[in-house]
């Protein structure tokens, strides 16, 4: 299966092919914050043109979809859309969650895994995996207080953008993390390969939301009056 992964939901750019016989065989990944509309479509350009892979010979395309940035997971994923309905492909979301902590977990660790992205406002998105993958906190959004009571439940693997937040402040009578793995991003590998396991018809390509973005609409400059939220 050849697999076109993108990420654009945190603080990289970056895409990569996966040949599931034989492995990633083209990928790039840009440190960023800001600007993945403007740098996505030329990297990804570069990434298919470095795999000699054409559009039209992709397997499925797939995206991650969040916790994350509001504005730049709506880049990935649209860029992913657009580029399946092109080629006639299927396209998958992969969670930025999911994405951290599957490297950890394919290694069978004796420890569970918290996955943990920073949701500001001394808030988390995070989830809590045994170490054979089981799930023992579901996805959500928490106070990080609220998140450290996973302590209880044993000696973790923290990683994510957010792992250094809470073992900072990882309660001093629990016992301490067994690794803390700050990451800016999931690994674009990580991204296509589970975007090769994951049922199109239970992974959609949409933005993945534990809460209520921040961002909001603008004011209609005709009626002066502002526009009412956007459901989700």
């Amino acid at each position: 299966m050849l697999i076109l992964a993108i990420d654009t939901a945190l603080d990289a750019c970056a895409a990569a092919v996966l040949d599931t016989a034989g492995g990633v065989i083209a990928r790039e990944s840009q440190p960023m914050k800001r600007g993945h509309a403007e740098a996505l479509m030329p990297l990804i350009a570069r990434v298919m043109k470095a795999s000699g892979v054409a559009f039209t010979a992709l397997d499925r395309i797939a995206a991650t979809t969040g916790p994350g940035s509001f504005t730049g997971l709506r880049v990935g994923l649209s860029a992913a859309r657009g580029i399946a309905l092109a080629a006639g492909k299927p396209v998958v979301g992969v969670t930025t969650l999911t994405a951290f902590a599957a490297p950890i977990v394919s290694e069978t660790s004796e420890h569970p895994v918290i996955s943990a992205v920073d949701a500001r406002h001394d808030h988390v998105y995070f989830q809590m995996l045994g170490g054979d993958g089981s799930s023992l906190i579901k996805p959500q959004v928490a106070p990080i207080a609220e998140a450290l009571d996973a302590a209880r439940l044993g000696a973790p693997y923290l990683v994510g953008n957010a792992a250094k937040i809470l073992a900072d402040r990882w309660p001093a009578d629990a016992a301490p993390p067994f690794k803390t793995d700050q990451q800016a991003a999931p690994d674009i590998a990580w991204v296509a390969w589970l975007g090769a396991a994951v049922d199109p018809e239970s992974s959609p390509a949409r933005p993945y939301y534990l809460r209520a973005p921040d961002a909001k609409p603008p004011k209609d400059p005709l009626s002066g009056a502002s526009q009412p939220p956007a459901a989700s």
